[in-house]
C-alpha cells in the first residue's frame, strides 16, 4: 500500500511517520527530515537515514554551501549521500519505504527525484509526505498516484495515525 500524507507545516506529518515506524511490524527504511532549533529559533533542517541513523544537513543558516533557499542554504551533498541513498537502499532492502518529505528543498536534487520515482514504481509499501501546494511534477505525481492521500490536520492527527498503523499492519 502506498500512503501519502500532506498538510500545512506543523500539523504533525513527521510525528505521524515516526509513530507509524514504531508501531508497524515492517522493516522500515528511507529518510526523515526534522527541524534544527537553537535557542527557540529554527536554524535549519536535518536529514536522517532511518535504517542506519546517519545524519546530515538538508539546509542550514550557516553550515551549508549550496544554493540559497529563502534564508537557508541547501546541502545537496548531504541530501543525496544521506537522504537519497537511504531511499535507494530502502527500495532494495526495506518492507516499508519512508520518504519525509517531497518538498521544494528536496526537489532541487536530481538524485532525490530519481530515488522517489524508484520508490513510487516499487511494489513495496510506501509512506511518503508531500508538500501540500508544490507544483513540481513529482509532487503532483505523489499526490495522485498513492493509494491513499491523507490531508493531515491538528484535529484529525491522532485518528489518522491510528488509521495508517492499521492499514500497514494488516
Amino acid at each position: 500500500m502506498k500512503i501519502g500524507i500532506t498538510g500545512y507545516p506543523g500539523v504533525g506529518k513527521t510525528t505521524l511517520v515516526k509513530r507509524v515506524l514504531e508501531a508497524v511490524p515492517l522493516k522500515g527504511g528511507g529518510m526523515i527530515t526534522e527541524e534544527i532549533r537553537k535557542c527557540g529559533y529554527r536554524v535549519g533542517f536535518l536529514v536522517r537515514d532511518i535504517a542506519t541513523g546517519q545524519e546530515g544537513y538538508l539546509a542550514h543558516l550557516h553550515h551549508c554551501d549550496g544554493p540559497e533557499f529563502g534564508k537557508y542554504r541547501l546541502c545537496l551533498r548531504d541530501l543525496e549521500e544521506v537522504g537519497a541513498a537511504a531511499i535507494e537502499r530502502a527500495v532494495e532492502e526495506a518492507e516499508l519505504i519512508v520518504i519525509d518529505e517531497v518538498g521544494p528543498m528536496e526537489l532541487k536534487s536530481p538524485r532525490f527525484i530519481s530515488a522517489v520515482e524508484k520508490a513510487l514504481a516499487s511494489k513495496k509499501h510506501l509512506l511518503i509526505t508531500v508538500h501540500r501546494a508544490s507544483n513540481h511534477s513529482l509532487a503532483y505525481r505523489v499526490r495522485h498516484e498513492v493509494d491513499l492521500l491523507i490531508r493531515l490536520t491538528k484535529t484529525n492527527r491522532e485518528e489518522k495515525i491510528h488509521e495508517v498503523i492499521r492499514l500497514l499492519s494488516g
